[in-house]
């Protein structure tokens, strides 16, 4: 094999004030892709009275997103390892602006179904690779650190302040905003990532062209998102068949892997302790946490009776706690203690502010029964967030960090769906069969979110079980 194959995919740029252009261009396009998951969440019932969906077919306007999304992230960083990382970034920005103009433009349930289906593409591409590209920009421990800490702290502030902007701009303008100002904001990112961003060269198809394995994967991880999103709505039999398609083009997926001269997945990657165990933590801490944000939001209106918009200031506490504390505090911390450590506390204040959510009375205080476990969840997620990624990034190769990060993106969507199933699933069982009983409804409601609390808190500990003894170093 050539040298010029072999050099590192990304070369940092030799001024550190490109570097940190470099972050901002990254976070804006993948906040783009982070809000459109939370912004729609609030315009659905107007976009529900608009364009006539039933309540079934609603569902799909957030699902034709998570499908595509979730299921192309691993291949995509793949390719972007394969044929540039900034080319793959840049291209999903273009894809992902493109498609959100369709959405915004809809005037029919098929139109903006396939326009979300195409923007779950496009946000794949733009996302799949960031962490790749942030940890090659940002090689040295300490500034590797304080970079991903940035990134994260958009991230998640961003996901919740798409509340907000989805609620402001469907009650001043329309819902056909939440989508058209992603125009602007994707034109003048892609714009910066083309000048600001760094040319690499990457490794080529030949290095990793495996046509047929690609499609296993992507099937796979597709059917996989389609199976948790869209559970409710299907008998366990179906259900139950579904899965075992999925596990069976997994099985063929990690057959052919094993085989193949170029696969498109190294089984290497998977001997990592760190990249493996970080990405399994991942799925546990993000089902715990979707599990208070989308629980506790629905705790807030149909128990405490809080409007929308009392709702999303209720929330106001949570990213501004997470945005300061990833900021200020983080990098420090890590640089200090250790990501180990520092992530073990972390899943400990998320685990202590689990449990204190399961004790929400029927008629609770939104200071004592709701604020306090926020802040407790905030920045256990502020400080577990940042050594998390910065532990999956760094049981990958150079050449593999895309692949890494598409993985890491992966396991983020799967954890998120797979809790939010889960977690609404119990909590609607136990508050019908209480209800079939003869129990209230705000009395029945309440328990049935108090099971899904309890619950979120077995899991946030089995996150802080795993994290202690997968991923403990030698110097810990």
């Amino acid at each position: 094999m050539s040298t010029t194959r072999t050099e590192s995919p990304v070369r940092p740029p030799a001024r550190p004030y490109s570097r940190w252009a470099s972050l901002i261009v990254l976070c804006a396009g993948a906040l783009m892709t982070i809000l459109d998951g939370s912004i729609v969440t609030v315009a659905m019932p107007a976009i529900q009275n608009d364009l006539g969906f039933s309540r079934a077919g609603l569902a799909w306007v957030v699902n034709a997103y998570l499908i595509p999304f979730g299921g192309l992230l691993l291949l995509v960083g793949r390719l972007g390892d394969l044929l540039g990382r900034k080319r793959m970034f840049t291209a999903g920005l273009a894809v992902f602006t493109a498609a959100s103009v369709l959405c915004g433009t809809a005037n029919s349930q098929a139109l903006l179904i396939a326009a979300r289906a195409v923007q779950g593409a496009g946000g794949a591409m733009a996302s799949a690779v960031v962490l790749g590209m942030l940890v090659a920009l940002f090689p040295e421990p300490r500034e590797q650190a304080r970079a991903i800490a940035v990134f994260s702290a958009v991230g998640s502030v961003g996901a919740t302040l798409g509340t907000f902007l989805g609620g402001a701009l469907t009650q001043l303008l329309s819902w056909h905003w939440i989508f058209l100002i992603n125009l602007p904001i994707g034109v003048v990112a892609w714009l910066a990532a083309l000048r600001i961003l760094v040319p690499e060269r990457g490794t080529g198809l030949r290095d990793g062209a495996d046509y047929p394995g690609a499609a296993l994967v992507t099937g796979a991880l597709m059917l996989t998102v389609y199976v948790i999103v869209g559970s409710g709505g299907r008998g366990t039999p179906a259900t139950l068949l579904l899965t075992a398609l999925a596990l069976t083009l997994f099985a063929a997926f990690a057959l052919r892997q094993a085989h193949t001269a170029r696969p498109l997945l190294r089984p290497r990657l998977f001997r990592s302790r760190l990249l493996t165990g970080a990405n399994c933590v991942q799925i546990l801490m993000i089902a715990t946490m979707y599990g208070f944000q989308f629980i506790g939001a629905l705790y807030l209106q149909r128990v405490l009776g809080y409007d929308e918009l009392t709702t999303g200031f209720a929330f106001l506490p949570a990213p501004v706690a997470i945005g300061v504390l990833m900021m200020s505090l983080s990098a420090r911390a890590i640089g200090r203690f250790g990501p180990h450590r520092v992530l073990l506390a972390g899943l400990v204040l998320i685990t202590g502010g689990m449990a204190l959510l399961s004790r929400a009375p029927a008629h609770g205080s939104y200071v004592t029964d709701v604020l306090l476990p926020m802040l407790l969840l905030a920045a256990g997620f502020a400080a577990a967030m940042p050594p998390l990624t910065g532990l999956a990034m760094s049981g990958a190769r150079e050449e593999d960090a895309g692949l890494a990060s598409g993985l890491f993106n992966t396991t983020q969507v799967v954890g998120g769906s797979l809790g939010l199933a889960v977690l609404s699933t119990l909590a609607a069982s136990r508050t019908d069969g209480l209800l079939a009983r003869g129990a209230e409804l705000v009395p029945a409601t309440a328990d049935g979110y108090r099971l899904a609390f309890r619950v979120a808190t077995v899991v946030a500990l089995a996150a802080l079980v795993l994290a202690a003894t997968a991923l403990r170093s030698r110097k810990s």
